[in-house]
């Protein structure tokens, strides 16, 4: 899951990035209320981290420019203020969910993974697909119930298929969502990471759509 944070504290927003990274997310973090703002167009991003107390512009202006720009992109508030009123302004103006700080990271990645489960229409924390079972919340996946080790990339496209069932995913669009504008991306990545899950997973899991990119399963 690629995911947009807006967080002006240097401490608080490397935190969140170093730790949801390791819980296998995929952040841009921006400390400029501004640039994070406009950063919503630039990336097909999961959800959005939102600080509220920003410098030069507020969060809740933020949420408000994104829902009148028909942005629907499932937005977190993580903030200091606690009071009952702001909880209520906040989700009033198209937040998904609210957090307050101090916060643990466990809550946090769990939170996301609720907004985007339920964005794709995703109830449970498993995933299925034929005999494959990928649990979200604990990142283990089964192959007719036998665990398959995946590499953190790995794992985060499986994610990706299996939310994406019946699209077709272009090359481009899987760059975006795996990575971030810092990291490093060669132009066989993407082939590479679909060859290991064919070979984990089964060669008939991902379908490459000549022109277009690839599918899950088989044609129908």
């Amino acid at each position: 899951m690629r995911i947009l944070l807006v967080e002006d504290d240097e401490l608080i927003g490397d935190g969140i990035q170093v730790g949801l990274t390791e819980f296998g997310f995929t952040i841009d973090w921006f400390n400029d209320g501004l640039q994070g703002q406009n950063a919503i167009y630039s990336a097909p991003y999961d959800a959005v981290i939102l600080d509220l107390s920003l410098p030069h512009i507020d969060g809740l202006d933020i949420l408000k420019h994104w829902r009148q720009n028909k942005i629907d992109t499932p937005v977190l508030i993580l903030t200091a203020r606690d009071a009952i009123k702001e909880r209520v302004s906040g989700l009033q103006f198209g937040a998904d969910d609210y957090l307050c700080k101090p916060f643990a990271l466990e809550e946090v990645a769990a939170r996301l993974q609720a907004l985007v489960r339920r964005r794709h229409g995703q109830l449970s924390s498993i995933i299925q697909y034929k005999d494959i079972a990928l649990d979200t919340a604990n990142y283990v996946v089964t192959k007719s119930s036998e665990p398959v080790v995946l590499t953190s990339r790995e794992l985060k496209l499986l994610e990706l298929f299996l939310l994406s069932q019946n699209r077709v995913l272009s090359k481009a669009l899987i760059q975006e969502k795996l990575y971030s504008w810092s990291d490093d991306v060669s132009s066989n990545t993407v082939e590479v990471h679909i060859h290991n899950l064919r070979h984990k997973l089964g060669k008939d899991l991902i379908r490459t759509i000549y022109g277009m990119g690839y599918a899950l399963g088989d044609e129908k």
